[in-house]
């Protein structure tokens, strides 16, 4: 019986070689074709072809069954799910001075900022909008120099008109927002989801092509549940972590 041929990936090891592992069969998996075979090579194929030990492509799969993508059967084999769909990313809830203490303590420099058509992908965000106003900053290790992420933010036009852009070298959007612009944020929703580096987040932030790096979002709303501002963050993978802790009470 043929198998599924998954993609390969040049590992960091810096980062847990399992959940790279994971996410590089994962991202073959859902970009599949419908034609591909369903059954997987064998843990000693797939380890093979990763240059991993059969113990770390195990805990690979483990993560890919327990997200309901593969399904294992003693003597049969591994499967995918024939109708295996990407799962809900992983969002983080906190307060509004816990965002801005995440994105403060890093030097920053302002790269570029002006009018800009609202992206595709955040159309769903600005319903009403044909045009915000983007800004692109590229954020470094004020000890190091080293560059660890680059964000663009996209704002409301009538807030950007209030914003100081030598404002945002000291401070992040957030701060800005709330504490200079004056705006009501009621709440952010942050979303974090696992990526590789396509070309210009490589160049920035001096990683090769294809390096793990988190992609955040974080959508700002006000009291009245409207968007103030979208923020899209690269980070590299082998500099940040996002920690959740849920207390009991």
């Amino acid at each position: 019986m043929t198998s599924f041929a998954p993609d390969s990936i040049v590992l960091n090891r810096k980062l847990p070689l399992w959940y790279q592992v994971s996410q590089s069969l994962r991202a073959s998996i859902l970009g599949r074709s419908p034609q591909d075979p369903l059954r997987l090579p064998t843990e000693e194929q797939l380890a093979g072809h990763y240059g991993v030990s059969v113990l770390t492509m195990r805990q690979a799969l483990k993560e890919l069954e327990d997200e309901g993508l593969i399904s294992r059967h003693r003597r049969r084999g591994t499967f995918i799910e024939p109708d295996a769909r990407r799962g809900t990313p992983v969002r983080l809830l906190g307060s509004v001075d816990a965002i801005v203490a995440q994105q403060s303590g890093m030097t920053t420099e302002l790269l570029e900022h002006g009018k800009s058509l609202v992206p595709s992908e955040l159309a769903e965000y600005f319903p009403e909008l044909d045009e915000v106003a983007a800004y692109h900053r590229l954020r470094s290790d004020e000890h190091t120099g080293e560059p660890t992420n680059h964000a663009r933010n996209y704002v409301r036009p009538e807030l950007a008109a209030r914003i100081d852009p030598s404002d945002l070298a000291r401070w992040p959007m957030t701060k800005v927002l709330r504490d200079v612009v004056g705006a009501d944020i009621s709440r952010i929703t942050d979303t974090v989801e696992a990526r590789l580096a396509d070309p210009e987040t490589a160049r920035l932030l001096q990683v090769p092509l294809l390096s793990p790096i988190l992609h955040y979002t974080g959508v700002t709303y006000d009291t009245d549940g409207r968007v103030l501002d979208v923020a899209v963050i690269h980070y590299r993978g082998d500099r940040f972590s996002f920690t959740v802790t849920l207390d009991a009470t």
